[in-house]
């Protein structure tokens, strides 16, 4: 298959059923044997086991049976569990590991069809936004080799932006979903906290983690969360209630009321962020929606609050390792969970209690709207050999504010900067509406071609792949 064809095949989902699974599965092995070398996308490449499953799925095709996702290639962040292959979190502390069972994320994707193509790189213990891993090595961005990617679920997006798989699988604390989507190009889902299962992937802040889907359109982002979500008893975090229903994906975006909360644009934002984000939200005003500006105050605050609690609880999971085996964390880690350390258990109770005032400020701000508009990041891909500590800290506010009131938020592509950088459009929503958010980007979407652009592609390389190969 030609990348002319496979661009097809990935974007439009009426002549992927009409490949064979085999094809595609084969097509995309390939791409990854040369991509991997240059990009860095996978720590593990299920080469076998994935041809195995096309041929299953292509069995049961020409039986007549077709499943929700219907081979639909997926690759997954390696903090979460896949029966039999290394789950290492991207961090030596855990380098030696091997998942007994599924998570049960995966298990749901099984269930509906994908096939699972290998296990992506990420910012070590998913504890940060650069990627620049050293344990597997450091991601690079298809768009600018000297830019992150983002993080954590970095692996993820530059799997997708390089035409490496069709669906992918990230997990977003404070914006490790949406961060990479944004400075990939591509569509990130974190959805509401509580809707998919975290059973089977490792934590990092437990009252924060969300499992989150990723694709190129906002279309493959829906129906990989259709497949993935949904209540699990054994879960204690998830939340007994209906999942987000698939049909609020209907229809358009006429009489919607979006709000552009004004702290988001205000100084600081970069300008070329900022006009595009601007001329996305006009371009859905002349689709019907009624665009206005609001107040959310407490936007800031909230950002710098989530910030503290990922520390504090991600101290709690590694101190042990962290005072025992100090050697196997990355410095710019080990920098990140000292920071916690000095957090009282009275300014932990304040963090909190605003994060409860937060929430109640968000009820308030989707009375008056249906949902927010706001850029995903404030700028665009930090250089890539920055300090982690300070790039971390100047991608996430955005996604942080909406991470610690655990209301759904994605992130689309909107346009590019000066540099030829992907720019993010981030959209939030109430609880549990998380297809409306969908809708709006697909709708969008169906405007506009920003999600169907491709960076300059990684060059074939007789290199051996860096990813193990099982």
């Amino acid at each position: 298959m030609s990348p002319e064809e496979l661009r097809r095949v990935i974007d439009d989902p009426a002549v992927r059923g009409q490949v064979a699974a085999t094809e595609l599965v084969r097509t995309l092995l390939e791409r990854i044997e040369k991509a991997q070398p240059r990009l860095r996308a996978f720590v593990t490449v299920r080469a076998d086991e994935a041809l195995a499953e096309a041929r299953r799925i292509d069995a049961a095709r020409a039986a007549g049976r077709r499943l929700p996702l219907d081979g639909l290639p997926v690759a997954v962040k390696d903090n979460i569990d896949v029966a039999g292959i290394p789950a290492t979190a991207g961090s030596r502390l855990f380098a030696e590991r091997i998942a007994a069972s599924d998570a049960e994320v995966i298990a749901r994707l099984r269930s509906a069809g994908a096939i699972l193509i290998g296990k992506t790189n990420l910012h070590e213990l998913a504890f940060g936004a650069t990627c620049r891993n050293e344990a597997f090595g450091a991601v690079v961005n298809p768009w600018h080799a000297g830019r992150i990617p983002g993080g954590s679920s970095g692996g993820s997006g530059v799997a997708l932006a390089a035409d490496l798989c069709v669906g992918a699988i990230g997990t977003d604390t404070g914006g490790s979903v949406r961060l990479p989507a944004a400075f990939t190009g591509v569509t990130g889902l974190r959805p509401t906290r509580g809707a998919v299962s975290n059973r089977g992937v490792q934590p990092v802040a437990r009252s924060l983690d969300t499992v989150g889907p990723m694709a190129r359109s906002a279309a493959d982002v829906a129906a990989l969360l259709e497949a993935i979500a949904g209540f699990d008893a054994a879960d204690p975090d998830a939340v007994e209630q209906p999942p987000p229903d698939p049909g609020a994906l209907a229809g358009g975006v006429d009489g919607l009321r979006i709000g552009l909360p004004v702290p988001f644009f205000s100084d600081g934002l970069h300008p070329d962020v900022e006009g595009a984000v601007r001329r996305a939200a006009a371009a859905l005003s002349e689709l019907g929606a009624d665009v206005r500006e609001v107040s959310l105050p407490g936007a800031a605050r909230a950002a710098d609050a989530c910030g503290l609690v990922i520390k504090v609880e991600a101290l709690a999971l590694h101190e042990r390792d962290l005072a025992n085996r100090p050697e196997l964390f990355e410095e710019g880690t080990r920098r990140r969970l000292e920071l916690a350390r000095e957090l009282t258990a009275v300014e932990l109770a304040r963090l909190l209690q605003l994060a409860a005032g937060w929430r109640a400020e968000l009820r308030a701000a989707f009375r008056a709207v249906d949902l927010l508009l706001t850029p995903t990041t404030p700028g665009p891909p930090p250089a890539s050999d920055g300090e982690t500590v300070a790039t971390t800290a100047a991608v996430v506010p955005f996604t942080h504010a909406f991470s610690l009131g655990e209301v759904p938020s994605l992130s689309l592509p909107c346009g590019f900067d000066r540099d030829g950088l992907p720019i993010g459009l981030q959209l939030a929503g109430p609880w549990w509406s998380d297809y409306l958010l969908l809708r709006v980007a697909r709708r969008y979407q169906e405007t506009t071609d920003w999600h169907l652009r491709r960076p300059a592609m990684a060059q074939p390389s007789d290199s051996i792949s860096s990813a193990a190969v099982v």
